[in-house]
Parts: C-alpha cells; structure tokens; sequence
C-alpha cells in the first residue's frame, strides 16, 4: 500500500484519498446510502401497527437458558413480517392470534439493534387493540373485545 503524500503541495492528494477510502469505513457507508432506512422493516417510523400470527418462545443466549415470551406479527403499513418481544410477567396471555398491536424500536446499547439477551429481536409490544400493555399487565383495565 503507498504511503501517504507529505509536504506543502500535498493536500489535493490527501483530500481525494480520504474520499476514497471513506467507503472502507462501514458508519459512513450506511449513513452515504441510507442502508438503515431501506432495511429497517418500519421504514423510519418510531411505531408501527401489526396483526398478531402467532405466539413465539425465543431461547435467549448463553449464559442465560430461559425462553423469552415473543409474538410474531405482519405490519399493516407494508405487510413484512417481524418477531416483537412481550415486556412484561404474563404479557403474552393477554395477546391473542389476530389482535391488533403497536410495536416500537427496543433500542438497546446501540439504536437499532438487538437487546440484552435476545438476539435478532429489535422490537417490542406497546400496545394491544388500542390499550397499554403496562395498564394491562397492572390491572388497571381490562383487555378489551375486538
């Protein structure tokens, strides 16, 4: 690989250099191309709607050995299909197949990726048919008829 141009006369090179070799650097090239918006199964969005297909235990990674409660759901706004984690002790017994819920970014360390043990799960239920999951699960209302 040729060293890097020195001297007085040198900055053209080291301008269009830079240039080259900023597509080595995987940040930028995501940020360039726009990669999060086009795999990002929300398209942008902070939450989508999404009907329920199935309810799923996903195992968690080592060391931890539980099975972590996870519905499956299809987006109403581009019918892709994604697997939503259910926050919350019993929260999957208040979800039914083909209700209707509200999935959100989980975030984690890092936005956009997955969190703490569960791997290649990015989002999680907020709401099911229009009322919070938390008031839910507390017993503050009751799960309504759809």
């Amino acid at each position: 690989m040729a060293k890097k141009s020195r001297g007085l006369g040198a900055a053209k090179k080291l301008r269009s250099r830079a240039k080259e070799f900023r597509l080595h650097n995987k940040i930028y090239k995501r940020k360039a191309f726009d990669l999060k918006r086009i795999a990002d199964p929300l398209e942008g969005s902070s939450q989508a709607k999404a009907i329920i297909l199935e309810k799923v235990q996903v195992e968690a990674k080592q060391p931890n050995s539980a099975m972590r409660k996870c519905v499956r759901v299809q987006l109403i706004k581009n019918g892709k299909q994604i697997t939503a984690f259910c926050p919350g002790d019993g929260a999957s017994k208040m979800m039914d197949e083909h209700d209707e819920v509200i999935v959100e970014c989980i975030g984690g360390k890092n936005h956009g990726k997955s969190k703490g043990d569960l791997s290649g799960i990015r989002w999680q239920v907020i709401k099911v048919n229009d009322q919070s999951l938390n008031a839910l699960l507390s017993g503050k209302i009751e799960k309504a008829r759809k």
